[in-house]
């Protein structure tokens, strides 16, 4: 049995074109940082030229923007998992966006909005915790919250004061 060739107007796909594809559909089920498709793209075994020409098309027509996925990213993790500035900080460097970004994004969030997502947290979790009449479980109820908090990337003296603050005005609120 004999075989063929290919009629030579059928080709492979270059490595750009197959590199381009990978990045495609990552990117369709979510954003990623530039970063991350480099890394995608290094651990498949594409050459650095390769995929610095595929980066810097995607780049050239909106499909890569560092910038814009940290600003998305931002607000979703500060929504759904209410996050701090600093851990938010540490996901997007160890998502690859440079600290520059990270720094201009996280600009709009100041002291004020981090204590209040703070206290929103606390509240939400104190609605479902049982606290005795007595107060004497006012220690565990508070380690469980700060550590809640703490895991949040909140600093320990913010934590504390949001989980007193809000610990006596649940009591008041159980009281009447």
């Amino acid at each position: 049995m004999t075989t063929s060739c290919p009629p030579p107007s059928i080709s492979e796909p270059s490595r750009e074109e197959q590199a381009r594809a990978l990045c495609l559909r990552l990117l369709t089920a979510r954003a990623h940082t530039r970063a991350e498709l480099s890394g995608q793209l290094s651990k498949r075994g594409y050459p650095d030229d390769v995929t610095e020409r595929v980066l810097d098309r995607l780049a050239a027509v909106g499909l890569v923007d560092d910038t814009d996925f940290a600003q998305q990213w931002l607000q979703s993790r500060r929504a759904n998992a209410g996050k701090s500035k600093r851990a938010l900080a540490a996901e997007l460097h160890t998502k690859g966006v440079d600290s520059d970004v990270i720094t201009t994004a996280l600009a709009g969030i100041d002291a004020g909005a981090e204590r209040d997502r703070a206290e929103q947290l606390v509240r939400a979790r104190l609605r479902r915790e049982t606290l005795a009449p007595d107060s004497t479980d006012d220690a565990r109820v508070s380690r469980r919250l700060v550590g809640m908090l703490a895991r949040r990337g909140y600093s320990q003296n913010l934590a504390c004061e949001v989980v007193l603050a809000e610990l006596a005005a649940e009591r008041e609120r159980r009281r009447v």
